[in-house]
């Protein structure tokens, strides 16, 4: 089960390296990680997408967050109201007759073209993790060259609905 967890970070060497070293201790697998500046200066905001086996693991896993240095919050938003995003950039293989149908492939998907050579095509799209993973399986027979993802990022919406959600979506929109 994938849980998205946000820590609220100091901005300082070696914080990462402390987390992921827990996490690694702790034999908790890594999906993905993201991590940038928040709007207030020395401050980062790091959105970790972690396999666990249950509830209780999750819960183990949010306290030894808490636990480390220069972690000032930590949240497990996976059963929460969410904007959750990555960014993706697809290089594929392409001639110039290929280049306008893969083109067409792309547009449902609001996904743009970054650059066109005489051999490839490189595209960006960004979205959530299905509607990204879905993109690079209708690109992958025409040959994907090369294929970098930032992970997801996210964090709650402006509004959290007071009623228990029933169905849960991994990545909501």
């Amino acid at each position: 089960m994938k849980r998205i967890i946000t820590a609220t970070v100091q901005n300082r060497s070696g914080v990462l390296n402390r987390i992921t070293g827990m996490l690694q201790r702790r034999q908790f697998n890594i999906a993905s990680i993201s991590v940038g500046e928040t709007e207030n200066p020395g401050i980062s905001k790091m959105t970790l997408v972690v396999e666990v086996s249950d509830d209780r693991k999750a819960e183990q896993l949010t306290k030894q967050l808490n636990k480390q240095i220069d972690v000032i919050k930590v949240s497990d938003i996976t059963d929460k109201a969410i904007v959750a995003r990555e960014l993706v950039l697809i290089k594929v293989a392409s001639t110039p007759q290929l280049s306008t149908e893969i083109q067409g492939l792309i547009t449902p998907f609001r996904a743009s073209v970054l650059d066109i050579s005489k051999d490839s095509i490189t595209i960006q799209v960004t979205g959530k993790p299905e509607k990204t993973d879905a993109l690079i399986a209708l690109l992958r027979p025409y040959g994907i060259k090369e294929l970098a993802r930032t992970g997801v990022t996210a964090f709650l919406r402006g509004h959290q609905p007071s009623a228990q959600v029933t169905e849960i979506n991994q990545f909501p929109v």
